[in-house]
């Protein structure tokens, strides 16, 4: 069997998994921020490209087309495909179309909406081809992906962005991004209800910190810069918390900051019980099928199974690597994913 490589671009982070023989020997995850400059993603595709070395084939999935660097998403899907194209720089490079399966380069203009944030889709597959019945729940830095399996075939009614947020199969509740009062208009501090602030003080990766469920330091878990530009440490994330409360950090015991930052991640939570709630209500899973959880966040995926009766699955689980590779490449499951997935 050959070499292959599974790409998935992202708007935050270019993640790349390697597999020879059917069994992965290398991922990588490098943050870039194509929204401040392309340049960022042409580097992270490089670094990645010789990270893992020489490959007789190539294939690829993509998010980045989202940033507002382009200025629409199919020109962004043409843009994105030509930048790995070059920047890979092989002629034997597909990309994935979601149930189109892969398809070339020539092909990507009359496939855009097929191609453009089609990565949740890779993953599923791969579990599907594992697991006849399950919910898969993909919880990454940015958003939660969520796809029922059903009879060994991916059930999801979605399958553009604009879909998938309407039928409950993706939340923008990360692990790491995004802003904690998007769960939360207001919050129990110091026995008050008080209204949060709502501006880029904080973000998810500080409630994780406080809560210990992230360490201090730079993190593959967390590669994006503070809200603040300052450390990120324990003490810095409970200032930057408090900012969103309208205070300063010693104004309060810690124990009070984490109490905070605990009903934050249970607002967030919440929300993405909701969305298998939804799932749930039109009986897209079985009622015992497991869930499998992939992504930086899939220990939020192992409560929410536990807390819904449901057995779990780490999708490290299910791939062929030496343990500790597994799970860095559960981390970046739609590349893992492409690196194993036959062309069919």
């Amino acid at each position: 069997m050959a070499a292959v490589i599974g790409w998935d671009i992202g708007g935050a982070h270019v993640k790349a998994a390697r597999a020879d023989d059917g069994r992965l020997t290398a991922v990588v995850q490098i943050a870039c921020a194509p929204h401040e400059s392309v340049a960022s993603l042409e580097q992270a595709l490089r670094a990645a490209r010789a990270a893992l070395g020489e490959a007789e084939r190539h294939h690829v999935t993509m998010t980045a087309e989202l940033s507002d660097a382009f200025e629409s998403r199919s020109r962004g899907v043409v843009t994105v495909a030509a930048i790995a194209a070059r920047e890979i720089g092989v002629p034997d490079i597909l990309f994935y179309a979601g149930e189109r399966g892969f398809i070339s380069r020539d092909e990507i203009g009359a496939n855009v909406d097929a191609v453009a944030s089609a990565n949740w889709r890779a993953s599923a597959e791969f579990v599907a081809r594992h697991c006849a019945e399950a919910l898969f729940i993909d919880i990454g830095s940015t958003t939660t992906d969520l796809a029922p399996i059903c009879a060994g075939r991916v059930a999801a009614r979605g399958a553009s962005d604009a879909e998938r947020l309407a039928y409950g199969e993706l939340a923008y509740a990360g692990f790491s991004r995004g802003a904690p009062q998007a769960y939360a208009a207001r919050a129990p501090i110091a026995g008050r209800w008080t209204p949060l602030v709502n501006e880029a003080f904080a973000s998810m990766a500080d409630v994780r910190r406080v809560l210990g469920d992230l360490p201090e330091g730079e993190t593959d878990a967390e590669l994006s810069p503070t809200a603040d530009g300052r450390p990120k440490t324990v003490a810095a994330s409970r200032a930057r918390l408090a900012r969103m409360a309208g205070r300063d950090a010693a104004e309060l015991r810690d124990a009070q900051w984490r109490a905070f930052a605990q009903y934050l991640a249970r607002a967030q939570l919440r929300a993405i019980e909701d969305q298998i709630a939804l799932l749930e209500s039109r009986e897209a899973i079985a009622c015992d099928a497991p869930i499998v959880g992939a992504g930086v966040g899939r220990k939020l995926a192992a409560r929410l199974a536990k807390a819904g009766g449901r057995i779990f699955i780490d999708f490290a689980d299910l791939i062929a690597a030496p343990p500790a590779l597994a799970d860095k490449a559960a981390n970046c499951a739609p590349a893992s994913a492409l690196a194993l997935l036959e062309v069919r």
